[in-house]
């Protein structure tokens, strides 16, 4: 695979050269409907063209290890892993003297764990003062005799400083691919849940009474969330052959109009094809790194904040060496964003926050030439359509079209996965298909979200 740093530079000048062309082609095809859908193979690069079905402070923040490094040709690789987020206005909750039972599902399986618990967003120490994890028996109780404490650096509690990320040390623990892990996690001083990520899709509990019950088979249950405050990650030990694939984009990798408690995002559709497939002998990991409206050129807008606060999240090209770089085993990213930097001006943001194609164009290529340098193969993905939202408007259909041909045809991705002609309307593709529209014009529902994880071509995950 030619290095795509190498090759842009010789192509650079026909790119300039094509520019113009390309912005008027994709000013055409506005108005024109697309009439075929083909697959191309091209030298050194896939181009997969899948039919369509009828903060102040660190951006990095510090990570304590409490666990072993990789020994003995053994190495961690994440099972499962959520973006942190800031906490949407009016929803930031409190806890002290209370346990937290947090519900999570493995893509890759393993028999030793630890996790990553995250003050990312926090301007004061976090103490957790007891976790465990075990393999969850139905709604918030736990098989007993899965249930093993977590230590961090051979204590049971610990405070994670402000700004920070700690790791548990490992644990022996039998976690099957594809099942559900219980973490609990007991806050003994007031704690406000500074960092979550708010669209878990999966129902987590908080216990009835004050104490710890960490260790509880059974657990009081008084209420129930829906998101996941400070976990962010399960990590397995794998043999060198194991590697974790990077989900990265906004609200549609992040699940938005998926049913809950289904695990029916396209990440979880790809993990169970990887896992029945048994693509690199099982160990293969798939971690979902999307944040709702999350934008890659800017931070969550200042302009919606009476709304959403800075909950979108700090910008991809910002949060790229956390949640990609940083995370254990990655060697892969599918990356999804760029539809909210086009369609949030005028709605959510000033008409003067207009992008244009060449800025998310440059924005990919940051993200690339830094994912190459980590040794990661990039896999770019159109992006899909959304006429019908207020945000639409045919300027920024031709902004989308034009980012999308460039996408298709530059050869800057190592692999392109077109997400665009498996979702759209053949007959109208400014729309999503109706088939797969959640009802808001920009979402997609189960069937939308299986026919995304399926349109991944699994051969990608069995090299190096």
């Amino acid at each position: 695979m030619m290095n795509w740093l190498g090759t842009s530079r010789r192509r650079a000048l026909g790119r300039r050269a094509t520019w113009a062309a390309l912005i008027d082609s994709a000013r055409r095809m506005a108005s024109v409907p697309f009439r075929s859908t083909v697959v191309a193979r091209r030298r050194y690069r896939w181009i997969l063209l899948v039919p369509a079905l009828a903060i102040p402070g660190p951006t990095h923040p510090a990570m304590a290890s409490s666990g072993s490094g990789e020994q003995d040709n053994r190495r961690w690789i994440g099972t499962w892993a959520t973006a942190p987020q800031p906490f949407l206005p009016g929803t930031l909750r409190s806890f002290r003297n209370r346990t937290l039972r947090l519900v999570v599902r493995t893509s890759a399986g393993g028999t030793k764990v630890r996790i990553r618990i995250s003050n990312t967003f926090g301007d004061r120490p976090l103490t957790i003062g007891g976790a465990r994890i075990a393999r969850r028996a139905a709604g918030a109780d736990v098989d007993s005799t899965s249930s093993r404490t977590l230590a961090f650096h051979g204590r049971s509690s610990t405070t994670v400083p402000a700004r920070s990320t700690v790791v548990s040390d490992p644990v022996e623990l039998d976690a099957p691919a594809l099942s559900d892990l219980a973490i609990s996690l007991y806050l003994p001083d007031s704690t406000a849940a500074t960092t979550s990520h708010a669209l878990a899709l999966q129902t987590s509990y908080v216990a009835s009474d004050p104490g710890d019950f960490t260790a509880n088979a059974r657990f009081p249950a008084a209420e129930t969330i829906t998101s996941w405050p400070f976990l962010t990650g399960v990590d397995v030990e794998a043999s060198p052959n194991g590697a974790a694939i990077v989900a990265f984009g906004s609200s549609t990798t992040d699940g938005d109009g998926s049913t809950a408690d289904a695990n029916r995002r396209w990440p979880d559709v790809l993990a169970e094809r990887l896992q029945k497939a048994a693509v690199r002998g099982g160990e293969v990991g798939v971690l979902n790194q999307g944040i709702i409206g999350n934008r890659l050129l800017k931070d969550s807008p200042p302009q919606a904040r009476a709304r959403f606060g800075e909950a979108l999240g700090q910008a991809g090209l910002t949060r790229f060496e956390r949640d990609v770089l940083g995370q254990p085993g990655v060697r892969y990213v599918i990356i999804g964003l760029g539809i909210n930097d086009i369609a949030f001006p005028g709605v959510f943001t000033p008409p003067t926050e207009r992008v244009s194609a060449r800025d998310i164009i440059g924005g990919y290529g940051r993200l690339i030439a830094r994912a190459h340098r980590a040794g990661i193969r990039v896999i770019g993905t159109t992006i899909t359509p959304f006429e019908g939202r207020d945000s639409y408007t045919p300027d920024k259909e031709v902004v989308r079209r034009a980012v999308n041909s460039w996408i298709r045809d530059s050869a800057a991705f190592d692999v392109v996965v077109d997400f665009d002609a498996v979702l759209r309307d053949p007959s109208r593709p400014t729309r999503l298909l109706p088939a797969y529209d959640s009802g808001d014009h920009l979402h997609t529902n189960d069937a939308g979200y299986t026919a995304m994880g399926k349109a991944i071509p699994l051969a990608l995950f069995e090299g190096r």
